[in-house]
């Protein structure tokens, strides 16, 4: 995990080979994820798994931190940035998230998270005043369509529910979170606050609200002990977040939200992949099709220049 020194020249430049393999990291860590989480919403309160999933990813954090002798001091001013992406990347994302997979199956999970691509070529240009590469543009887009046609015999076919619009509901509201989250840890990385102590103290504060949250909530914080529920715990705790936030932080930095943002139309593949294998996922040509267009899409996000 490596502190970046963002810079806007960066954010228009090519792709260097660290570049390529955070990337890679990003896309498979949480590509596996939204199957793991499933294993976490069924008899456990899903801010309750979430706290523990950053007790344990905070305490990795600031353990790492303080072995690669970063400076885990800061003032006042900095901290209320790290309680901000505590609340919008450490907290209210995965707590939306974890509801929502108590009523969506894991793949559409990953096709609703897949929209921040676009959202964060809009929130760019609206809060940082940044005029949006129209080739970043049109490859998210092609990307997006490309989502929607994988899973378009799904969401024709889907009983619209009250339970399923809530779960789309939280996940569209989590993905929101997880945006804005982006935009305040580009500006942190700009005014020269390294990834891995800023990422440290925003699981903590993440864990912090958490807790208070199940406990105002009146939820108990026992766990269960299982061995899917553990493997998972782990996995989510140690890979997709401590890894994978520190690897696609790093990225955010590197080479900007938009093109960072577009690794999130790569994990649905992912989930795809794990979908067809262990969920028994039907191909169909329209979703051939639409596998085509987002590997067509990410190619041309990665040439954007």
């Amino acid at each position: 995990m490596s502190v970046a020194s963002p810079s806007l020249s960066r954010e228009t430049s090519g792709f260097t080979p660290t570049d390529y393999g955070l990337y890679a990291v990003t896309v498979l860590a949480w590509g596996v994820s939204w199957i793991a989480m499933k294993g976490q919403v069924a008899n456990v309160a899903p801010e309750v798994s979430v706290f523990w999933r950053f007790v344990l990813a905070a305490s990795i954090m600031m353990a790492w931190a303080k072995f690669r002798g970063h400076s885990l001091t800061f003032p006042v001013r900095d901290h209320l940035r790290f309680a901000g992406l505590g609340a919008l990347l450490f907290s209210t994302n995965f707590t939306l998230f974890y509801y929502g997979a108590a009523h969506l199956p894991s793949g559409l999970l990953a096709v609703i998270f897949s929209t921040a691509s676009i959202f964060n070529l809009f929130l760019s240009m609206i809060l940082f005043g940044q005029r949006p590469n129209m080739l970043a543009l049109a490859a998210g887009i092609i990307g997006f369509a490309g989502i929607g046609l994988m899973f378009w015999p799904k969401l024709a076919g889907a009983d619209l529910s009250s339970q399923a619009a809530f779960g789309l509901l939280m996940c569209v509201g989590g993905t929101l979170s997880f945006c804005f989250g982006n935009m305040l840890s580009a500006d942190t990385q700009r005014r020269g606050i390294g990834v891995t102590p800023a990422t440290a103290w925003g699981m903590v504060y993440g864990m912090v609200f958490l807790g208070l949250f199940s406990a105002v909530r009146g939820q108990s914080f026992a766990i269960e002990w299982s061995v899917s529920y553990l493997a998972s715990l782990i996995y989510l705790a140690i890979i997709a977040s401590v890894i994978a936030f520190a690897s696609y932080l790093t990225l955010l930095g590197r080479i900007g939200s938009a093109r960072a943002g577009y690794a999130t139309v790569m994990f649905p593949v992912v989930a795809l992949t794990l979908s067809t294998i262990f969920e028994g996922y039907q191909w169909t040509p329209i979703a051939a099709a639409g596998l085509a267009c987002v590997l067509s899409g990410n190619l041309l996000m990665l040439r954007a220049r």
